[in-house]
């Protein structure tokens, strides 16, 4: 059975540095290693087995579909979508608790064996969050600089991967809907699921499994976090020195 997926290709309100200079008008179409970043996810989607039809959602969605490039991919559709990540989603969830597979036009890195081993460690969980741990990262691009959270057993960054069970995340989507703003600031993020999490990290009372399932129970879901073996799952094109980077990695793949 394949996984539906949904890829956020929007832009955030505000001028992006990154589009100085590059002659387009949206993050997603910006060049990478000579193709627009959106090519590269709905190419690494498009080859897993394990994926089925995807969705393009941005706040101008001809715009992407017009692009030459992303012609001629079997079940691939655009949708227009909100102003806000969460509110965007709700509106192309599954009308029943049917799992999706989420994911951003910036994580051009992305591979099927990451899509594989991401979903085979999601099963059997409401909401699911790809992460991977510091050292895994620093052992092969010490020169890369992530946000961490700081937990028992190590320090994690967040890899542009989800997996959502259909409608019965939507009570997360409306919270995460007000505290998207600070998805950047670690700490303000553990410390909007309540005191007790807040604490329990600041002391490192518990390890991310541990963190993430307890901020899941708020909302009555099974929250488990997957660790990535591929440090490449969490280098997203941000910055320009993501894409310094990223384009180096692309040239020694090739």
């Amino acid at each position: 059975m394949t996984t539906p997926a949904i890829v956020m290709a929007g832009s955030r309100p505000g001028p992006d540095p990154l589009l100085t200079g590059s002659g387009v008008s949206t993050k997603a179409l910006l060049p990478i290693a000579g193709q627009p970043m959106l090519v590269h996810v709905v190419r690494a989607l498009r080859a897993s087995p394990h994926v089925g039809p995807i969705t393009v959602l941005a706040q101008n969605s001809a715009e992407l579909a017009a692009e030459p490039l992303l012609t001629g991919f079997a079940d691939l559709h655009f949708a227009d979508s909100g102003q806000g990540i969460s509110s965007s989603l709700a509106a192309v969830l599954p009308d029943n608790d049917a799992p999706v597979l989420v994911t951003t036009a910036d994580n051009v890195l992305l591979t099927p064996s990451m899509i594989a081993e991401f979903l085979t460690g999601a099963e059997e969980s409401d909401v699911a969050v790809a992460m991977v741990e510091r050292e895994v990262l620093l052992a092969r691009y010490p020169e890369s600089k992530r946000t961490w959270l700081k937990f028992r057993g190590g320090w994690w960054s967040g890899a542009n991967i989800f997996r959502l069970r259909g409608r019965r995340v939507l009570p997360l989507l409306d919270f995460w809907g007000r505290i998207e703003r600070d998805r950047k600031k670690g700490l303000k993020i553990i410390a909007a699921f309540g005191p007790w999490l807040l604490i329990g990290a600041l002391l490192r009372l518990f390890t991310i499994d541990q963190g993430i399932a307890h901020a899941g129970l708020r909302f009555g879901l099974k929250a488990k976090v997957v660790p990535m073996s591929e440090p490449e799952a969490c280098i997203d094109a941000d910055k320009p020195v993501d894409i310094v980077l990223i384009e180096k990695i692309m040239a020694r793949r090739d």
